[in-house]
C-alpha cells in the first residue's frame, strides 16, 4: 500500500505521524511510503533520515492526499485537509470526534475511511493509542500549571513544593486514569499536597499501591467537591468518557469558589473539557482568565514536545498500521474487535456510538459497515 504522511498543520503543532524508523519497518514489509518535505524537521527527523529509511518525500500535500492509501498524522484533519481527503482512503490519526461537528460532517462527506486513535480498545477496556500521548499529558499539565501558579504569568505566586517555611501547594487531579496518574508522578515529585478524585473505588485503591500517602484518594461520590475545587490552588482536569465529550464538572459558578491566581489545565479539552469556561487555546497563547482563575487549555499540549512524543505515540500506533497495510482494513478490522472500535466513519456512515448521539446521526454498527 501507499502510505502518506502530510506534514502537520495545526497552529504549534509538531509531532509527525510516523518516525524514520517507522518508515524502515512499513517500507520492509513492501510498502511505499511517501512524506511531506520537513514534515518531521520541528521534531528532530531530517529529510535525509526519511530518504535513508526508503521514503519518498513530496513537495506538497496534495501529492500525498492524491496519491496515498492511507493518510497517518497525528492531530485531527484540518479543514483545507479534509477537502482533500478521497472517498475510500483510509485517515488514521486522532479525531476526538464528539467536539468536532465540522470535522465530522467533512469526513462523513469525504466518504472515506476515518479511524480514531483514542477510540481502539484493548482486551481490558483501556485505550493503547490515546494512552501515550494521554501520558505525556498528564505530565505536561503539571509542569505547565507551576509554571502558571507564577505571579508573572499572573499566578498565585504559589511554588508548588514548597519552600522552608511555606506550605506546599494543594493540587487537585480529577480522573484516576492515565492522564491523572501521570499528574500524580510529577506533582508529587514535586511535592505538592495532592488529592486524585475518581469514582472508581478500585482504581483509587491501586493508585494509593502506586503512590502510598503521596496522595489523597477522593471517591467522587463521597466528597463535597466544591470544597475540593475551594482548596485547590492547581486543578488538573483529566476526566475521559471514550469516545464521547467530557463532562463538565466544574461549572462556571464553582470557578467562584477559587483562589485569586489559581490555576486550572483542562487536558479534557480535546474532548470539549470538563471544566464548563475552558475553551481551547494553543501553546502560542495558552492562557486565558476567568473570574480571576488562570486556564490553560491548549488542546495539543504533547505537541510540545513533539520529539518524545512522536517516539511514543509510534511505538503504539505502528503495529496496528503495519497490519492495517498488510491485511486490508476490512480483514484486520473484522478479526480485530478492538481496532474496529477505533472505525469512527465509515464511507459516509458514523460508526462510533457516543459521536453519532452528540450529533444525532444515525448509527451504524462498525462490523456491519465494513461487510459493505
Amino acid at each position: 500500500m501507499r502510505i502518506g504522511v502530510p506534514k502537520e498543520i495545526k497552529p504549534q503543532e509538531n509531532r509527525i505521524g510516523l518516525t524514520p524508523d517507522s518508515v524502515k519497518t512499513l517500507v520492509s514489509e513492501g510498502h511505499q511510503v511517501l512524506v511531506e518535505n520537513n514534515g518531521g524537521f520541528e521534531a528532530g527527523f531530517d529529510n535525509d533520515q526519511y530518504i535513508k529509511a526508503g521514503a519518498k518525500i513530496t513537495n506538497k500535500a496534495s501529492d500525498i492526499f492524491n496519491d496515498a492509501d492511507i493518510i497517518v498524522k497525528v492531530k485531527e484533519p484540518q479543514k483545507v485537509e479534509v477537502d482533500m481527503i478521497r472517498e475510500n482512503q483510509i485517515v488514521y490519526t486522532y479525531l476526538h470526534l464528539a467536539a468536532a461537528k465540522e470535522l465530522t460532517e467533512g469526513l462523513i462527506k469525504s466518504k472515506s475511511i476515518s479511524i480514531a486513535y483514542e477510540t481502539v480498545t484493548d482486551d481490558n477496556g483501556r485505550l493503547p493509542l490515546l494512552a501515550p500521548m494521554s501520558a505525556v499529558a498528564g505530565r505536561m499539565s503539571v509542569q505547565a500549571g507551576a509554571h502558571c501558579l507564577e505571579k508573572n504569568q499572573k499566578g498565585r505566586g504559589v511554588l508548588l513544593g514548597g519552600a522552608p517555611g511555606g506550605e506546599p501547594a494543594n493540587v487537585l487531579i480529577l480522573g484516576g486514569g492515565v492522564v491523572g496518574e501521570n499528574a500524580a508522578i510529577i506533582a508529587t515529585g514535586m511535592r505538592a499536597k495532592v488529592h486524585i478524585v475518581d469514582k472508581s473505588e478500585a482504581r483509587l485503591k491501586q493508585l494509593v499501591q502506586i503512590f502510598g500517602d503521596k496522595i489523597i484518594p477522593e471517591q467522587s461520590d463521597k466528597i463535597d467537591l466544591n470544597k475540593l475545587v475551594a482548596e485547590a490552588d492547581l486543578l488538573v482536569g483529566g476526566v475521559l468518557i471514550p469516545g464521547a465529550e467530557a463532562p463538565k464538572l466544574v461549572t462556571k459558578d464553582m470557578l467562584k469558589l477559587m483562589k485569586r491566581g489559581s490555576v486550572i489545565v483542562d487536558v479534557a479539552i480535546d474532548q470539549g473539557g470538563c471544566v464548563e469556561t475552558s475553551k481551547p487555546t494553543t501553546h502560542g497563547d495558552p492562557t486565558f482568565i476567568v473570574d480571576d482563575v488562570v486556564h490553560y487549555c491548549v488542546a495539543n499540549m504533547p505537541g510540545g514536545v513533539p520529539r518524545t512524543s512522536t517516539f511514543a505515540l509510534n511505538k503504539a500506533t505502528l503495529p496496528y498500521l503495519v497490519k492495517l497495510a498488510n491485511k486490508g482494513y476490512q480483514k484486520v478490522l473484522s478479526e480485530d474487535k478492538n481496532f474496529l472500535a477505533g472505525l469512527n466513519v465509515h464511507k459516509g456512515h458514523v460508526t462510533y456510538k457516543a459521536v453519532a448521539d452528540v450529533f444525532g446521526h444515525q448509527y451504524v454498527e462498525p462490523g456491519v459497515a465494513i461487510k459493505n
